[in-house]
């Protein structure tokens, strides 16, 4: 059982930088797998990012080369910093503990989601 809570969504425009954070309410030592995921209006859910507990990463090429995410145990963290934003971009994203990556799909745990807008 873990509790995560998003944070760090808003409002920016066009070309800015966002940076989601994560908390999760114990250790995340132990998962092995922490993401993102999206979800704009009238379209499905999407996986946007994963980091493995050894660091590997995957990305949707929507946002390679303009997101990064990475994961702090210590912490209880897992962070989602983007940059260059584009209006498509605009969704709801979700914290999601244990991505599965074959066959891909989510963990059973969630945050609330953080609304991330991007404006032209």
């Amino acid at each position: 059982q873990v509790q995560l809570v998003e944070s760090g969504g808003g409002l920016v425009q066009a070309g800015g930088s966002l940076r989601l954070s994560c908390a999760a309410s114990r250790s995340i030592f132990s998962i092995s797998a922490m993401g993102w995921y999206r979800q704009a209006p009238g379209k499905q859910r999407e996986l946007v990012a994963a980091i493995s507990r050894g660091g590997a990463t995957n990305f949707a090429d929507s946002v390679k080369g303009r997101f990064t995410i990475s994961r702090d145990n210590a912490k209880n963290m897992v962070y989602l910093q983007m940059n260059s934003l584009k209006p498509e971009d605009t969704a709801v994203y979700y914290c999601n503990a244990g991505v599965r990556p074959y066959p891909s799909g989510p963990g059973a745990y969630w945050g609330q989601g953080t609304q991330v807008t991007v404006s032209s």
